[in-house]
């Protein structure tokens, strides 16, 4: 049995590289009861409200407490066969008709039905009601199917969307399907575990993984293909890079070190994290009044990984956008900036820490949120930021600052360094210019530490070294 689906149905199982609320699990198969279910839980899907590339269900899987309750309960090869008729027929009762993807899995000796519902690109669909009634507009809210038009505010987000294909989604009409290169494509289902990799033909693989569509008879790549597997997005996308410059000191300071990061967007991500793990320091100390030994990073790697995909993942790739995500390092800070500032709906007070549930918005990028989590990237929806928090707190660092500006023109994560690290880091600086017999540069290094910096260990001997320099 050859799987269709993109990701390896394990992982679905787990939830892991996609949303929990993106996955429905049905025990078993009834035409009466489980079938309406699923009938409007892929119009939901199809509709994909948040933007996260609609779902999937999965029937002969029992569910308890939002989980998979495994082994499988499978289903017979009657039943297996039964519920693909009946959904492909009825799908088209949805107004308009859509098609869902259907995948039958195995599971150990387990039969199972996978229903993938990719997003519609003639959203909004209608479902039948439960009850017989007309038919209804079906979201998604958290892990429930919900009728839209119970609330007028649902459904008018709802049609507003229509026609509103992400960015990353829509088809790049210039660019020809060779531009993909198959073997990143093939290199993404090994990384993910996809049975898609036994597929011998290449363009198969392309329609299956919806990286292309039919155009004027003949296919063209996605936005978000040419983002991951083209060989040079720069040949279609001006922006599409990542910038790292390293500075000597503030703004003011001499470039250290620049560093561009190009091809497919997860190359650029991993270089990126990669260049700024290596000046990652760790520091273990042994304090004189407990036996505990204290240890920090100058960074969190959770933090700076969530930031840094944060901003590729949010960002805008469209022609209008030259700019590219820019990391600046400094000696006291990491800045990520990315253009423009986050969607519309997302406000000042959902960048707070201890935020327990922030305000849905539609995602600005949903192929490539959805790329990046199947690969282990990227976060489930709204739980970047609670990472980021919780990472600087258990290292002892100060909070990352999140910030855009009122026309939201780009976003900025600012993530301190320990307080720890600014001193040692300072102390060693200055020991630098003094042996180059820049006294003035080394006593400025060190007063301006002492001035921005809270208290840490090292501060009396910042203060020492700054009476050694002389007035």
């Amino acid at each position: 049995m050859s799987t269709i689906l993109p990701i390896n149905v394990e992982d679905l199982l787990y939830c892991r590289g996609v949303e929990s609320e993106r996955v429905e699990f049905k025990a078993s198969w009834n035409a009466a009861t489980t079938g309406p279910q699923v009938l409007r839980t892929v119009c939901a899907f199809a509709n994909d409200f948040h933007n996260l590339n609609g779902g999937y269900v999965v029937i002969g899987v029992g569910e308890r407490d939002a989980h998979a309750r495994l082994p499988p309960v499978g289903m017979s090869p009657a039943a297996l066969a039964a519920a693909q008729r009946w959904i492909r027929g009825n799908c088209s009762r949805l107004d308009p008709p859509y098609a869902p993807i259907l995948s039958p899995e195995r599971i150990g000796d387990r039969h199972v039905l996978a229903v993938w519902a990719p997003a519609s690109d003639m959203r909004p669909h209608r479902a039948p009601d439960a009850q017989g009634g007309p038919s209804r507009f079906w979201i998604r809210l958290g892990a429930e199917t919900v009728d839209a038009e119970r609330r007028s505010d649902l459904a008018r987000r709802l049609i507003e969307q229509t026609a509103r294909v992400p960015w990353d989604d829509r088809l790049a009409r210039a660019a020809p399907v060779e531009a993909l290169r198959a073997t990143r494509v093939r290199e993404f289902l090994r990384d993910v575990g996809s049975g898609l990799l036994a597929e011998p033909d290449d363009l198969e693989v392309y329609r299956r993984m919806r990286l292309t569509a039919p155009l004027n008879k003949h296919e063209a790549p996605r936005n978000a293909a040419l983002l991951f597997f083209a060989n040079d997005p720069l040949d279609w996308f001006r922006g599409a890079k990542i910038e790292l410059a390293q500075f000597a000191a503030d703004r003011g300071g001499d470039v250290q070190q620049e560093q561009t990061f190009g091809g497919g967007l997860l190359d650029q991500v991993r270089g990126c994290l990669q260049c700024l793990e290596n000046t990652v320091v760790l520091q273990l100390r042994k304090p004189v009044d407990r036996p505990e030994a204290v240890r920090w990073t100058s960074y969190p790697a959770v933090a700076l990984r969530e930031a840094l995909v944060n901003a590729v993942y949010h960002r805008s790739y469209d022609v209008d956008q030259p700019e590219p995500v820019k990391v600046h390092v400094y000696p006291s800070r990491i800045e990520i900036v990315s253009y423009p500032g986050p969607v519309p709906g997302i406000e000042r007070e959902d960048l707070a820490p201890n935020v327990d549930s922030p305000r849905p918005a539609p995602a600005r990028n949903r192929r490539i949120g959805e790329f990046l989590k199947e690969v282990g990237l990227a976060e489930g929806r709204l739980s970047g930021l609670p990472k980021i928090f919780e990472a600087m707190a258990a290292n002892g660092s100060p909070p990352p600052v999140f910030h855009f500006d009122a026309q939201r023109t780009f976003f900025q994560a600012t993530l301190p360094a320990h307080p720890e690290y600014v001193a040692v880091s300072a102390l060693r600086d200055a020991a630098q210019l003094r042996a180059l017999g820049d006294i003035d540069a080394a006593r400025r290094r060190i007063e301006s530490t002492l001035a921005t910096s809270a208290d840490s260990a090292h501060t009396a001997a910042l203060r020492r070294e700054l009476q050694a320099l002389g007035p």
